[in-house]
């Protein structure tokens, strides 16, 4: 009888952990244009130095996965889209958002301020939000499991 009580205590332990990790910004999310509803890609969010780092893993629109930054200068002119960073050094707020200088769209070539933060109604998506001063655009991304 001792083994069904480890296999419960290990099924709890993992069930845990599941939620745990299911309650951060970091790991893939798929982003969704907020004009047309159409998936766009997976940004990898991670954690570097205690900072907020994002870099495009996968483009989902179809015909658009090799692209290229046409409209980029200096050293990221023409450079592949995938493994582009576009999240640099995000700071955690006592509030829990994560704020900085830069997120970066590729499709435009603009940098902007961004807030990114997990809707407090479901864990499983991210708001991220982009300042072009007083202007601001929020989309909604979903978490991709695995």
């Amino acid at each position: 009888m001792k083994y069904p009580r480890k296999c419960l205590l290990i099924l709890l332990f993992l069930c845990s952990t599941s939620f745990l990790t299911a309650q951060t910004v970091f790991g893939r999310w798929k982003t969704i244009d907020d004009r047309t509803g159409e998936p766009k890609g997976i940004i990898h969010i991670y954690k570097k130095e205690g900072k907020m780092y994002g870099y495009v893993e996968e483009i989902l629109e179809e015909g658009k996965e090799d692209a290229v930054c046409i409209k980029c200068d200096g050293e990221l002119k023409n450079e592949p889209v995938v493994g582009m960073e576009i999240i640099t050094a995000g700071e955690k707020n006592d509030d829990g958002k994560w704020k900085g200088k830069r997120l970066f769209d590729p499709e435009q070539a603009m940098s902007f301020r961004f807030k990114i933060w997990l809707n407090p109604d479901d864990p499983d998506e991210l708001k991220v939000r982009g300042y072009l001063a007083f202007i601001y655009r929020t989309q909604t991304w979903l978490r991709v499991e695995g």
